[in-house]
């Protein structure tokens, strides 16, 4: 007995340990509440409520997707959008490695911004900059955590 006691207790320490990692803020699924874009001195509003955007992310890569809100009865038009690819998190610096986009132009770019966590939302603030698409301003995205 004693000899079957001693491994399934090393057993459970390990799996206990492991599931005890500390895990970043940025983890989990967000939902777009608020977002502008600011180029030279004009800043204007970009969030429209009639779409709905999540952004999901993982200890390493992140995703997001946008569609108008289920009411739209237009299917014709369903401006669904969605991207990802890995990130890479030091501080409150945050990049995005756009792998993947419904704009395969967009591909291949990284795009670096500043994080701040506020309880259960999410602000993240940097230059979008696409040169061969003559894109180049500061976005900011706010986004509230979605409870499971």
């Amino acid at each position: 007995m004693k000899k079957i006691f001693l491994p399934l207790t090393m057993i459970l320490v390990l799996i206990i340990s492991c599931n005890n990692q500390p895990t970043s803020p940025l983890i989990g699924t967000w939902q777009l509440v608020a977002a502008t874009s600011t180029e030279g001195s004009k800043t204007v509003s970009t969030f429209d409520p009639k779409v709905k955007m999540i952004k999901i992310i993982n200890p390493t890569h992140f995703s997001f997707f946008s569609h108008p809100i289920p009411n739209n009865k237009d299917t014709t038009n369903i401006n669904f959008s969605a991207g990802g690819g890995p990130y890479t998190l030091k501080d409150s610096n945050y990049t995005e490695h756009l792998e993947y986009f419904i704009d395969r132009k967009w591909e291949g770019n990284s795009f670096d911004f500043v994080v701040k966590f506020n309880g259960d939302t999410l602000i993240q603030k940097g230059i979008e900059k696409v040169e061969g698409l003559g894109i180049d301003h500061i976005i900011e995205e706010k986004y509230i955590k979605i409870k499971n």
